[in-house]
Formats: structure tokens, C-alpha cells, sequence
């Protein structure tokens, strides 16, 4: 049922299909972010016109509102939202991370408190992989624990918890339609990176997350991280990096043998006004796009960029329409998702390694906004 087959290779660059029981994804591949069950103002049909394959939810979020149980009563993540395509979740890990203040780790999981109303809960492997089980996701991950990738002393505390949870998840997984990925942490040590990889790849499961990494390390260090983590990892298993997605980090990626991305960048630049383009990235709001009758992006075949013109956005920002966020949102997408096709193309044909100075040159003006 969930089988990878790698159909081309540039180098350490794969080009594959992974087969999920809600269709094949044709990787690498980028997955848009439906943290509550919704990618934000977005449509599933919207999603559908910019050719995305895979969508991201989130346990954490969607156990506190409105519950997996309620989710799972609903039909499941698939039905409840509307989106029929293959689905991800992650484990509430590195949320569970981000509440630095108002959570405690132990051996057998983490006690923290709502985000919303200060409640107080719990999670352990099990209860994340009964949660997954119930929102019913195609892809889901073993529970873990993501630390300060500079503190090596706790960074090797952590990776070992997380090894142990990835052996607990495992043994309660029940559901056959699902995929559980094991995670690589370890922070930026190279030895414990080396140490989490292999034995996160001799646990077999159908693919293999890398946790831990856009958390406060350098570029750097992330390369060299992932120059030490995928030459160790099995060649016939998908590679998910987690929470990684911009367009400079997919080509660096993509380039070190990775074939899962996902990045709430996208919509959250799109809600700041933010778009990408040749030109590096525009403030819509900025004045000199009042009469601007060109699309954000001239090259670009979303709905967006072939409707709307400059102007047009730019008043609709101004005037604190929300229609802006949906159609920046829906270019912003577009534009990494027609990366990642140019990328596969690339692969495919031998020339993706040659290109990868080129692609980082054209996408470097999209680091910071330019105009």
C-alpha cells in the first residue's frame, strides 16, 4: 500500500512516486499547511488549481479543536475537510516543544497546558498515535522530542527519548491505511545525527522524518546535518524534512536526497502582504503598485497571476479586503509548487544537479522582501 519507487536520480536528487491509499504522490514534493484541518483562506478546490498533491494537519491543534474523536465521528480529516488527496500529520511534538513555558517532559511523555484556555494535558506515543489514528491521515509520525539543536548535553537526553517513543509508537500502531514515519533528531551533533539515523532506519518504517532542524541553527549547519543524516538512511524510503520550505532550503534539500517538504511560509508571507517573484520578494502594500497592471508574477500560471493585476491587490490590501490573502496565497503556493515540477523535470533529465546554482541565484532575491 505504500510502496516508493525512485524513477530517476541526479546524483544524490531522487525523482519517485510514493503510493498512499488516497492516490500516489509524485516526489519531491511540497505540501501546503492545513494546521486546523484548512490551509489558511484557502479552499480545497483552490488547492486542486495549483496542482497540490499533499496536505499537512496538525494533532496538536486538531486534538485541543475540535478533537480527533469529533474528527474521527465526522468521517475523518479526509471527509471532515473535504480534501480527498493523500494527508499528512504530524505528532504534536514540536508543538509540544514550542510551549517551553508551560509544558514538562519525562520519560513517558509530556504534561502541558492549552494554548487556548490553559487546560491541562497529556501525550504520550500512544495517545499521539491514537489521536493520528483517529483524524485518519495517510502519513503519520512517531511521537518525539525536539531540543535546542546547540545543547548537545540535552540534544543526546532527547534523541534517545525519541527512540524509544518511536519503539512505543510503533508497537500500538493498529491501522493498516496508515503510514508512521520515524524521526531523526539528534540537533546539529554529528555523531548523534549519525547515532538517531540508524536507528531510526533499522526500526523499517515505510519512510523516515527528520525532525529538529529550522529551529534556531544556521544554514550550515542544516546542510551539513543533512549531509550527514541521508547517505545513511535507506535508499527505497521516502525522506520527509520536516517544517522546511523555503524556496532556497527545497533546493538544498532536494539536492542532499530529500523528498517531502512542508512550510507554513507561503500563506504566512501571503496574510503580510508578501509575494514571491523574479524580482525578489513585493510587499503588495507598496505604493508603487497602485497602477501597476501587471500580474505579481508575468511567468506564472496560477489563477491569481492570470485574473489580477498588481493594482488590484494592492486595493484590496488597502482596503483590508480578505480576498488578498487567498489570491497571494494561491500565488505563493503555485510558485513553490511549480519549483518543485521544474525540479522534478530536472531530475528527470540529468540536469537538476547543474542547475542548482542557477535556482538558488533566481530564488536568493525571495530571501527578504526586495520592493
Amino acid at each position: 500500500m505504500f510502496e516508493f519507487r525512485i524513477t530517476s536520480k541526479d546524483n544524490r536528487a531522487r525523482g519517485g512516486i510514493f503510493s498512499t491509499p488516497h492516490g500516489d504522490l509524485v516526489t519531491p514534493v511540497f505540501a501546503p499547511v492545513g494546521t486546523q484541518a484548512t490551509v489558511k483562506t484557502l479552499t480545497p478546490e483552490h488547492l486542486k488549481g495549483i496542482n497540490a498533491s499533499l496536505v499537512l494537519s496538525n494533532t496538536y491543534h486538531l486534538y485541543l479543536r475540535p478533537g480527533d474523536e469529533l474528527v474521527r465521528d465526522m468521517g475523518g480529516l479526509h471527509k471532515f475537510m473535504q480534501w480527498h488527496n493523500p494527508m499528512l500529520t504530524d505528532s504534536g511534538g514540536f508543538q509540544v516543544f514550542s510551549l517551553s513555558n508551560t509544558r514538562k517532559i519525562d520519560d513517558e511523555g509530556v504534561t502541558f497546558k492549552s494554548h487556548i484556555d490553559g487546560s491541562t494535558h497529556r501525550f504520550t506515543p500512544e495517545k499521539s498515535v491514537q489521536i493520528q489514528e483517529n483524524l485518519g491521515a495517510d502519513i503519520i509520525m512517531a511521537f518525539d522530542e525536539c531540543s535546542d539543536p546547540n545543547d548537545v548535553a540535552y540534544s543526546k537526553i532527547a534523541m534517545q527519548r525519541t527512540h524509544r517513543w518511536a519503539e512505543r509508537s510503533l508497537a500500538v500502531k493498529t491501522r493498516g491505511d496508515q503510514a508512521l514515519f520515524g524521526i531523526v533528531q539528534g540537533g546539529v551533533n554529528p555523531a548523534l545525527r549519525e547515532e538517531s539515523a540508524r536507528f531510526i532506519a533499522s526500526l523499517n518504517t515505510p519512510g523516515i522524518a527528520i525532525g529538529g532542524l529550522s529551529v534556531g541553527e544556521t544554514k550550515e549547519e542544516m546542510h551539513a546535518t543533512l549531509d550527514v543524516v541521508t547517505p545513511i538512511l535507506p535508499e527505497g524510503k521516502p525522506r520527509y524534512l520536516m517544517g522546511v520550505g523555503t524556496p532556497e532550503d527545497i533546493i538544498n534539500g532536494v539536492a542532499r536526497g530529500i523528498d517531502i517538504f512542508d512550510c507554513v511560509l507561503p500563506t504566512r508571507l501571503a496574510r503580510h502582504h508578501s509575494a514571491f517573484a523574479p524580482e525578489g520578494r513585493l510587499n503588495m502594500m507598496n505604493a508603487t503598485f497602485a497602477r501597476d497592471e501587471r500580474p505579481i508574477d508575468e511567468t506564472c500560471d496560477c489563477y491569481a497571476c492570470q485574473t489580477f493585476t498588481r493594482a488590484y491587490i494592492r486595493h484590496l490590501i488597502v482596503a483590508k479586503e480578505m480576498l488578498a490573502a487567498t489570491l497571494i496565497s494561491i500565488h505563493n503556493l503555485r510558485a513553490l509548487i511549480r519549483l518543485m515540477e521544474d525540479i522534478r523535470v530536472y531530475i528527470a533529465d540529468g540536469s537538476f544537479e547543474s542547475r542548482v546554482p542557477e535556482l538558488l541565484d533566481r530564488w536568493s532575491n525571495n530571501a527578504k522582501r526586495k520592493i
